[in-house]
């Protein structure tokens, strides 16, 4: 087997300081998914190659499986240039041909020869000369280093640091280097060959380092590409793999809750088991506990210092409630972990203390007594302050409670209560510390302060729903709470011209809006769009311009994109949203009745007419009122079109009444003989004005009664 057909896997380690924590997942992906990417494109690596990315806290690496010595030659076809210009008018060779052959080294001793050997193609002005050749393929030395600058290149580091190198030659000096952490290693192998590529100050070589404290030997000499993994695990005391190494740490943390007694489960998001296995190289979970006396404290307050501060893995038992006992992950595995366990219980200690002393401290004044204070944080230079911004709330809360039920005065006055505590917990010690917890202190200070069980829930839902996902709020007042203070923040920050672009948004009006869009639509709330806005723009005085079309369209375009996730057709959305239902809460339904509408035999046909219907009207002179005069209904075509309206309308309009829009889409299904009769046998554009009218306010009267759902023509082919 030549040099060049020579196959073997590849393994790239760079051995580095340890790495930032939240970003491991990250950086070890892209590297990998880089350096695998560019071996593809080098001609190094095939569709068949296997990558295996691994990242520990102090290494990023790759296998590629079927890499090849060198890239195979490949052919390369040139155009040099028009005949007109490299052939002279005696069939020769021009000097300016000659010179650019010259220039790609062939030989232009013989010139005829130099000639002969070129390709031509095309005809006439338009036929040139191409010269072929085979262009050696790279060596996986100059490959893989292309391969892995390009992969250092496009890391996404968070913050890059500078630091020092000693120069590499005669005259003594420093270099500097930025990267993510200093490096101090690099790992080249192509089987059991030292690929000599470098990086960052480092030669490759074949050795890494292990566990800083429980390897067996270090440095690890590394025989072959596909020994790593192995080797580092046997001998260095590390789990390389990311994900093997989070699958061995979730395995422990559920058999170490377990142990613990029955029915209790380990509190674990994705968040904090990432930034967990990029802190251990091996993990040990280890199972502490700490002073039940701290359990008098709101248990979220516990639960966030112990994963936001600590890194532990809380406990909660069969009901849900936090227990005292935790899980730390290790990374070391002594013989006694009583040291480990003593430590951890010492550190969390202190921390549990200032919750239970801030909670303890907040209670000792009722939340009404912190409102005044708000008019002293500024909320935003153009809005004024959180002060001013809890009126706004409070007014917006008011008008959405009095919408919603008109009749109940306690609905309204709840609302505005909770409005206006809602924000009282920002000036707390407890939300001081820990800003995670706003709102939901707000809720427990609340119930501190004997307010209504209602008032307190809806203080701590007003910022749901908080992601994607979350619940929402779980009352009434809590409905319209959190809908006038995302709608607050909407039309304050459109009204100043504060919008999203890109990727940057900053205040979170995407959520907002969705927050808002899931609240009307998922509780199925009787309250209008359009009207919603209209309440929120007066509260805010002089302060904004009325943003009202922007948002509009912004919450329309939020919709789309959310029903589009959710699996429905862009035909079905478009066709819906085309009509901008004022009432969300009825989207649904109509969605569901396009799609049924759309199953019918009917469907196409109609759909098609009705597009017809609309682009007829468009060109039409003026505003067409859907009106008709029977008396001037000549052909037997349209009389029937507009008998066949009459029939179908009451029942589509009871069933639209009903709020069954399958029903009402169904019932225009016996429109379809006699529209496509009125097409083939009716001229509109007569030449008497009044018919031309008449039929006019005919289609139009058709086009008003098929769009009453959705635009039917969206659905057309």
């Amino acid at each position: 087997m030549s040099a060049q057909n020579t196959m073997n896997n590849l393994l790239v380690e760079l051995f580095v300081e340890e790495l930032p924590p939240k970003a491991l997942r990250k950086l070890g992906d892209a590297f990998a998914g880089v350096l695998h990417e560019q071996l593809l494109a080098l001609g190094l690596a095939s569709g068949a190659s296997v990558l295996t990315p691994y990242a520990s806290p102090r290494r990023l690496a790759a296998h590629v499986t079927g890499v090849l010595a060198q890239a195979p030659d490949k052919a390369v076809r040139q155009k040099l240039m028009p005949v007109s210009v490299g052939v002279d008018a005696s069939g020769q060779a021009t000097p300016a041909l000659l010179k650019r052959l010259a220039g790609l080294g062939v030989d232009v001793s013989n010139p005829a020869a130099a000639l002969a050997s070129l390709e031509r193609e095309g005809e006439g002005k338009a036929e040139a000369l191409y010269w072929n050749s085979v262009a050696p393929g790279l060596t996986l030395a100059e490959g893989l280093q292309k391969a892995l600058d390009e992969a250092l290149a496009r890391l996404p580091i968070p913050k890059v640091m500078t630091y020092q190198l000693e120069t590499d030659c005669e005259l003594p000096g420093w270099s500097s280097v930025h990267f993510v952490r200093p490096a101090h290693g690099l790992v080249a192998l192509h089987g059991a060959e030292v690929v000599p590529i470098q990086t960052l100050g480092l030669r490759a070589g074949r050795s890494t380092q292990g566990h800083r404290f429980e390897a067996l030997q270090n440095p690890i000499t590394l025989p072959n590409a596909d020994a790593y993994a192995a080797l580092l695990k046997e001998q260095g005391a590390v789990v390389a793999s990311f994900d093997e190494r989070r699958a061995l740490m979730v395995s422990q943390l559920q058999a170490a809750a377990a142990a613990v007694g029955q029915g209790v489960q380990v509190l674990m998001d994705d968040a904090l088991l990432d930034e967990v296995t990029a802190l251990v190289e091996r993990p040990n979970v280890l199972t502490c506990s700490f002073d039940e006396a701290f359990l008098e404290v709101p248990q979220e307050c516990l639960i966030l210092t112990m994963k936001a501060n600590q890194k532990y893995f809380p406990l909660l038992d069969a009901q849900g409630r936090l227990t005292h006992r935790f899980l730390v992950v290790s990374n070391i595995s002594p013989a006694d972990p009583s040291a480990v366990v003593g430590g951890n219980e010492r550190v969390v200690r202190p921390r549990l203390a200032d919750a239970k002393f801030f909670f303890d401290q907040d209670r000792k004044r009722p939340l009404e007594s912190r409102v005044l204070g708000l008019a002293k944080v500024v909320y935003h230079n153009k809005l004024g302050t959180q002060g001013e911004r809890v009126e706004r709330v409070g007014a917006l809360a008011r008008g959405i409670a009095q919408a919603l039920d008109s009749s109940s005065a306690l609905l309204a006055r709840q609302a505005d209560q909770a409005a206006l505590l809602a924000k009282a917990d920002l000036l707390t010690d407890m939300v001081g510390e820990f800003p995670e917890l706003q709102g939901i202190m707000g809720g427990y200070y609340a119930r501190h302060d004997g307010l209504d069980a209602a008032v307190a829930e809806a203080i701590e839902d007003h910022y749901k729903p908080r992601f994607a996902g979350d619940e929402l709020p779980r009352n009434p007042v809590g409905l319209c709470v959190a809908l006038a203070d995302k709608l607050e923040t909407l039309v304050g920050m459109f009204g100043i011209g504060n919008l999203p672009s890109g990727d940057r948004d900053p205040f979170a009006l995407r959520r907002h809006a969705l927050g808002v869009l899931r609240m009307l639509i998922e509780r199925d709330l009787p309250l209008e769009l359009p009207a919603l806005l209209r309440l929120a723009v007066p509260v805010f005085g002089d302060r904004i311009t009325d943003p009202t079309a922007a948002l509009l369209d912004f919450f329309y375009d939020r919709l789309s994109g959310s029903l589009r996730e959710q699996g429905y057709t862009a035909q079905e959305v478009d066709a819906v949203l085309a009509l901008r239902p004022a009432r969300l809460s009825e989207v649904g339904r109509r969605l569901e009745a396009v799609r049924a509408f759309a199953k019918l035999p009917e469907a196409p046909a109609l759909a098609a007419a009705n597009k017809r219907v609309g682009n007829i009207l468009k060109k039409a002179e003026g505003a067409v009122q859907p009106q008709v005069d029977a008396a001037l209904l000549r052909e037997a075509a349209e009389q029937a079109l507009a008998a066949a309206l009459a029939s179908v309308a009451p029942q589509a309009d009871a069933a639209l009444q009903a709020g069954d829009h399958t029903a009402h889409l169904r019932a225009l299904a016996a429109l379809k003989a006699p529209v496509d009769a009125f097409f083939e046998h009716v001229m509109v554009n007569a030449e008497d004005p009044a018919l031309k009218a008449n039929r006019l306010g005919l289609l139009a009267t058709l086009h008003q009664r098929m769009n009453q759902v959705a635009d039917l023509s969206r659905l057309a082919a």
